[in-house]
């Protein structure tokens, strides 16, 4: 049927979505930075791969690579599932809830892992635990950006929940840096002892997600299938054989959904990569304190939260498609100054460092437009779930390729050049692919219903 083509964002034409509620969505992004930048990025992974209690650098970071590259793996399998499943049942917001309140559990657990080779993989396993269940909350998430959004309006709005990500970020890498890490002595009396201020900090970054992700669960409605859309439940294995009719669908009615889905599996698993390992290369590579480290932070998160800002409203007037493309470029030069010149100390990375941060925001911010501008009306959640596998969710191809180059070449910058493989690829899958410029086309000829 046809109808099951209408875009999401085509049903929202003429409608005006109160700003509390955009406000309220951007919180969980706001949230999330307790996961990406904290856990993922600048305490809690730097403190596994750069704490001797651990074990040496290049084998702490290897099994770093392969934890998250699994879980990557795992939700590669189970994402686009998930995704459709909530949304025939209509119970997106629920999912949201019960996918967060995993990863604010595996973060708080996160208390538990000091210094021992052997708890190791106590942290690199609740790593990937969260990882996942973040991904498929993100699914749901990124789903809902159609509701809280028009066709004129929805890289600004993308935009706005991105930076809200980045500037929680700063607030929340500001408390923990000034509240445990840095001093000798932290509020409550908490020391760098046996890893305790980083332990410590896992635990408020838990209560912190779990506060931020109450706005949207409060304040958005939960999601209900257009009527013309529905389309009968099914068990959970018999999904897959659905999901196999829908993406054949795609691929003739929008050969171009399928095809920046693939580049975006590529290009976005290394933005991923650039976060994700940003501050373990700054501490193993460039000599980064741990409280360097997090300074360097916040600057990144500044730069990068301006920069998708300002990115939010040039992407509605100009399309994503250009965003990205120059976003991958200016990553690929970056990249390249900071591998070459890594001898130059710390210099090189707080420079060309900040200007990698530059691009990756606009360029995640625009790809989630980009897929929004295409998604049939009552498939968000399908969509984005395979938004999810072959894009960030396929996060065992940058971790595996940053290890990989490590195990080859023996030193942990060669990790650069496996991230920066994966942007090249994606940029070069990408440019081919048709954008949709600013405002959503037609699909194989159906027009809106409404």
């Amino acid at each position: 049927m046809t109808t099951e083509l209408v875009r999401g964002l085509d049903l929202q034409r003429g409608t005006r979505v109160p700003g509390r509620r955009i406000v309220a969505w951007a919180f969980w992004d706001w949230g999330s930075s307790a996961f990406n930048a904290v856990v993922t990025t600048f305490v809690f992974t730097v403190y596994l791969t750069s704490t001797k209690g651990f074990g040496e650098t290049d084998v702490t970071s290897s099994v770093l690579g392969w934890g998250i590259g699994l879980s990557g793996l795992v939700v590669a399998l189970i994402a686009p599932v998930t995704g459709q499943r909530s949304d025939g049942s209509g119970r997106r917001k629920f999912w949201l809830a019960v996918n967060t309140a995993i990863v604010v559990l595996c973060i708080a657990g996160l208390f538990f892992v000091s210094p021992s080779p052997v708890l190791l993989w106590l942290g690199v396993g609740l790593l990937a635990v969260g990882t996942v269940f973040f991904e498929l909350a993100a699914v749901n998430y990124n789903a809902m950006l159609v509701q809280v959004s028009t066709p004129r309006t929805v890289g600004r709005v993308s935009g706005f929940g991105w930076a809200m990500g980045y500037f929680g970020g700063i607030v929340l890498l500001l408390i923990l840096y000034f509240g445990f890490i840095h001093p000798d002595v932290g509020l409550f009396g908490v020391t760098s002892a046996e890893g305790l201020a980083v332990r410590v900090s896992m635990l408020l970054a838990a209560l912190w997600f779990l506060l931020s992700a109450l706005p949207v669960l409060l304040a958005v409605p939960e999601y209900h299938v257009p009527g013309q859309v529905q389309r009968p439940r099914v068990g959970f294995f018999r999904s897959y054989a659905v999901l196999g009719r829908d993406v054949a669908a795609l691929w003739r009615e929008s050969r171009r959904t399928v095809w920046f889905l693939l580049a975006s599996a590529i290009f976005r698993d290394g933005l991923t990569g650039v976060f994700t390992f940003g501050g373990v290369l700054a501490a193993g590579t460039f000599g980064f304190s741990a409280g360097e480290v997090i300074i360097f932070a916040v600057a990144a998160n500044v730069v990068a939260g301006l920069s998708t800002l300002v990115v939010g409203t040039l992407d509605d007037r100009v399309g994503p498609k250009p965003v990205i493309v120059t976003a991958l470029i200016g990553l690929l030069v970056s990249g390249l100054v900071v591998f070459f010149l890594h001898d130059g100390g710390q210099i090189v990375f707080w420079t060309a460092g900040l200007a990698l941060c530059l691009f990756v925001g606009p360029a995640q911010s625009a790809s989630r437009t980009f897929l929004s501008r295409l998604v049939p009306a009552g498939r968000e959640g399908e969509v984005f779930g395979l938004y999810a596998t072959t894009g960030r969710a396929a996060t065992f191809i940058a971790p595996s390729l940053f290890a990989l180059c490590i195990t080859i070449f023996g030193h942990q910058y060669w990790g650069i050049m496996g991230i920066l493989l994966v942007l090249a690829v994606g940029l070069v899958i990408l440019i081919p692919v048709k954008s949709p410029d600013r405002a959503p086309a037609e699909i194989s000829g159906s027009a809106p219903t409404r």
